[in-house]
């Protein structure tokens, strides 16, 4: 994983706990980590996480057009890792 992914990872982590509660969440969220079915998310949380990514990222990440293109399984087996690998190929696009 590059510094890149690191960090956005880091990022991720920390919106997961604001959104879950830390608590739920718990220490270990890594690349392999599931939305759904590690983490329980419920739409209203994948809304919420939406809302963080557009305040950090702005336009340049779009999770709703990202999910768009899965199907309802893929969703719920979606990785942390998918999530990130996105957002730095986003912001790597944007800065060149």
């Amino acid at each position: 994983m590059g510094a890149d992914q690191a960090s956005v990872l880091a990022e991720i982590t920390g919106m997961l706990r604001a959104v879950l509660g830390a608590a739920a969440v718990g220490e270990d969220i890594t690349t392999d980590t599931t939305f759904g079915h590690d983490l329980e998310m419920e739409s209203i949380d994948v809304v919420a996480l939406a809302g963080r990514l557009q305040a950090r990222y702005g336009d340049t990440v779009n999770l709703a057009q990202f999910l768009a293109g899965l199907d309802l399984e893929s969703v719920r087996d979606l990785k942390v890792g998918q999530l990130v690998e996105f957002i730095a190929d986003a912001r790597r696009e944007v800065a060149a």
